[in-house]
């Protein structure tokens, strides 16, 4: 029992990165908007919007690896 209640803590952990992650896209896309409004061309705009999109979907399917394999540590007797 003890163990189901960890790895339902190590989830949240899981879940409060997953939003910090999409904090920092939000603010990132935020910035590449207000570029185009400074001059930044619409190719530029769409490579950046792409670049950040890839690294969000890196860094959130990093942190989907790490929670599976703790849960699973956790959950070995």
């Amino acid at each position: 029992e003890r163990r189901r209640d960890l790895t339902k803590v190590a989830g949240q952990y899981a879940e409060s990165a997953r939003v910090a992650i999409r904090n920092i896209r939000r603010d990132g896309m935020d910035q590449i908007k207000k570029g185009k409004a400074d001059g930044l061309s619409e190719d530029d705009q769409k490579i950046w919007e792409t670049e950040v999109q890839d690294m969000t979907n890196r860094f959130t399917k990093s942190i989907d690896e790490v929670l599976e394999n703790k849960q699973a540590e956790i959950m070995q007797v």
